[in-house]
């Protein structure tokens, strides 16, 4: 029997929006509880050194203050995902400016702070490592000395200050290259990114009378920070609760973090509810920043245009300490050849410790630095073969029943439709006035491709006694409107209007588990779940309506609007609030489904690559999409505008097309700042020096061009839930290298680091003068 689709692909409006726009959304800086304490922490002033003792009696004894706790007893475990080296206060050493050594709660804000600076703590400086090369020196200092000590949850290659190295290798790049007509090799570089989300991380914590802690999180997983939080505290998770409210944003900076341990364990020992709601400068110096990364790519081909070879080495900053740095530079791996079939490719990565903020996951995650090389190396070896640089992907695109490296089956892929969408919509456009002098025009393009999937996840959908739905998992929406498609999906398999659907908040006693808000995943992993889940609702209420009707289940179909009809008798019917109550009150019980699964695609194939170390050798289904810019260009300032902008993006299906046209459209946004704007500086000293949105700058109104046309294509992957895939991240992937493309094509000269501000512009305009 077929699905009914009555709300697939409608662009109805957030769910949540109108409590947005009212200002009703109830974020965690909103929430006050009775007789609630203040938190604040102490911050190290040095990029590396060891603490030598810890006094806080000036600090305690300031009235208000209720409890301090330190790193000094050295009473907490290393924690991690891939690698466990960090712990919720600095304890032995410090690794980076800013890093919290200690922490505070006081009856008012102001109080907490002052007691913070009262906290004295005497260091010895070490040796400071700031940069890729000073990390990977022979002479280095070791960041982590205990290193060969810490509890790691997968086996990987590490030595000296390397937290984790791979190489990947297909085909036998050794032995083409002399069989490559054309060879060209260049180092990119890409720079720290901060997330610039509009809320910052935040928590309130409270502890009721059988020792139990709810945590109210600003946060990505409500499972993944209970998960932490328990093993932080050394506390059971049936201990631990976590709830959702409204998320102002995450783009990845927002999976579990220090501070929920910090606020739970002072609400521990006060036995007092505490909040503890970050700073923008503090969220800057404390939480997390996308990876700076160094890359060379060799690539040949030969004189007609058939990429036969790819040599790649990647080096990640992952800062002090590992966090997400492995599967970060595994993905980045994954993303480095480009959707392009090259036979022969060798890819090296590695990812260093430095005296920096630690770096971890952020849209993307890895992939913008490998586009960012690899799109803009693609378009200089179009030029170097005298070739459109449109045709020349064409001719080397990957397609559907390809194989990704390692091994992936592509079952869809339309990245050869989203190239020439892109380039005919650009054509077809109306020309734009003519630059006025000093200035030049140019066009740029990108591939792109990502990944939907990771991890498990899972959903259950109720029948209610008047006949509505109510969903829940434990997908949080940070922004990117999973609730409202959520509510979606389970309205298009019962063939209901969105208002019948009610979706819940997230809450470890209640949600189902899953992962967290990332990798692009939601729509196409929970989605999944809730389409499965509801249905077996489905199911059930149709074999219910049999039962009622005095009939065969075969002969029942889905009316619209929340009832069962009898397949060519008009007017024969009953309705989902029928069956609900025979369900509830006389047969059957009452009417749910729940699924569960984790994402078991196929894996590496060992006989088609060599694969060492890789983090993760299973993510889940690709997708694919490409870009055009139009860029003007100040010859002697080098400041660059982007005019027009064009974005085509592999949805699968769009479940709301409006929503799917706004993720591309804001990725694009934040592409463009990791392109020409953003970038966290640091001092000589390793002191973070723009921790401050006046000084760390995002594209703002008249950045952003008012033309960004998003093009949505549609190829249903029969594995996503009515054909869709994940649109997330994608679109910010290949920006970077869109941009740069147009500005060699203005001006010919080529901009190899990120971000390409117009210091750089210029400098290589007058490069390529000389």
């Amino acid at each position: 029997m077929s699905v009914a689709t009555s709300t697939i692909g409608a662009s109805y409006p957030r769910i949540e929006a109108k409590d947005k726009i009212a200002g009703d959304a109830r974020y965690v800086d909103d929430l006050s509880l009775p007789g609630q304490l203040y938190a604040a922490i102490a911050q190290s002033p040095y990029a590396h050194a060891k603490i030598i003792s810890i006094d806080t009696s000036e600090a305690e004894a300031l009235p208000g203050v209720r409890a301090i706790v330190t790193g000094a007893e050295g009473k907490f475990p290393r924690v991690g995902g891939v690698l466990k080296d960090e712990t919720m206060l600095a304890v032995g050493k410090v690794c980076y400016v800013g890093e919290p050594v200690a922490a505070v709660a006081a009856r008012d804000y102001a109080t907490a702070q002052l007691a913070a600076q009262l906290i004295r703590v005497e260091y010895e400086p070490l040796p400071v490592v700031l940069s890729i090369d000073e990390a990977l020196a022979p002479d280095a200092p070791l960041l982590h000395e205990n290193f060969a000590q810490y509890v790691r949850t997968m086996e990987g290659g590490s030595r000296d200050n390397i937290v984790w190295e791979s190489e990947l290798t297909e085909g036998n790049p050794d032995q083409v290259w002399d069989q490559c007509e054309v060879i060209l090799e260049n180092t990119f570089e890409t720079q720290a990114q901060q997330h610039g989300y509009m809320e910052t991380n935040g928590v309130l914590a409270q502890i009721d009378s059988s020792g139990k802690i709810t945590l109210v999180a600003s946060c990505q997983s409500a499972h993944h920070v209970q998960i932490r939080v328990a093993e932080e505290l050394g506390m059971p998770m049936s201990k631990i609760r976590v709830q959702v409210p409204r998320v102002g944003g995450g783009f990845g900076g927002k999976h579990a973090t220090n501070i929920h341990s910090i606020a739970a364990w002072l609400a521990r020992e006060t036995c007092k509810p505490v909040k503890l709601v970050l700073s923008r400068t503090l969220d800057m110096e404390i939480q997390r920043s996308r990876h700076p990364a160094r890359i060379t790519i060799k690539t040949g081909a030969t004189k007609d245009g058939t990429l036969l070879a790819r040599d790649i080495d990647i080096t990640l900053d992952g800062g002090a300490y590992a966090d997400e740095s492995a599967n970060v530079l595994a993905f980045a791996m994954l993303m480095a050849r480009g959707p392009y079939r090259i036979p022969h490719v060798r890819i090296r990565g590695r990812a260093v410790y430095t005296n920096k903020l630690r770096a971890g996951s952020f849209r993307g995650f890895g992939n913008p630095q490998a586009t960012f090389a690899s799109e803009s190396q693609i378009d200089e070896m179009a030029a170097a073969l005298s070739i459109d640089p449109i045709e020349f992907r064409l001719k080397n695109a990957v397609e559907a029943k390809d194989r990704w490296i390692g091994g992936h089956t592509l079952e869809t892929c339309q990245l050869k439709n989203c190239l020439t969408a892109v380039r005919d919509a650009q054509a077809k456009a109306a020309p734009l006035p003519k630059p006025t002098p000093g200035k030049k025009r140019g066009i740029g393009f990108s591939s792109l491709t990502h990944i939907s999937g990771l991890m498990g996840t899972s959903a259950s959908v109720h029948l209610r006694t008047d006949g509505t739905v109510a969903v829940n998992t434990g997908c949080v929406d940070i922004g990117q409107g999973s609730d409202t498609v959520m509510a979606q999906l389970a309205a298009g398999v019962l063939n209901i209007g969105l208002e019948r659907v009610t979706y819940a908040p997230q809450d470890t006693d209640l949600s189902p588990y899953n992962w967290k808000t990332a990798g692009s995943r939601s729509t196409y992993m929970t989605g999944r779940s809730v389409v499965a889940a509801t249905m077996i609702v489905k199911n059930k209420i149709l074999e219910h309506a049999s039962e009622l009707m005095e009939c065969d289940v075969k002969d029942l179909e889905l009316g619209e609007g929340g009832v069962v009809k009898l397949i060519g008798v008009p007017g024969k019917q009953v309705t989902f609030k029928e069956v609900a109550l025979r369900s509830f009150f006389k047969a059957g019980g009452p009417v749910f489904g729940f699924d569960g699964f984790v994402f078991d695609g196929e894996r590496f194939d060992p006989k088609r690559s060599l694969i060492r170390n890789l983090a993760f050798d299973n993510l889940g289904i690709y997708t694919f999409g490409a870009q055009c810019v139009e860029v003007e260009v100040d010859e002697l300032t080098g400041k660059v505008e982007v005019l027009r902008a064009w974005s085509a993006q592999d949805a699968g299906r769009a479940i709301n097309p409006v929503a799917v046209e706004g993720q591309i459209q804001g990725a694009f946004a934040q592409g463009l700042g990791y392109a020409l704007y953003e970038q966290l500086i640091w001092d000589d000293d390793g002191r973070l020096a723009n921790p401050s949105l006046a000084d760390y700058k995002v594209p703002g109104l008249y950045d952003v061009p008012s033309v960004i046309v998003p093009i949505i294509v549609e190829d249903p992957d029969p594995t996503g839930p009515f054909g869709a895939k994940g649109v997330g991240e994608i679109a910010m992937a290949g920006v970077a290298p869109a941009v740069a493309n147009a500005i060699a094509n203005a001006t010919g000269a080529r901009v190899r680091r990120l971000p390409m501000t117009p210091e750089r512009v210029s400098d290589a305009i007058d490069g390529a003068l000389q």
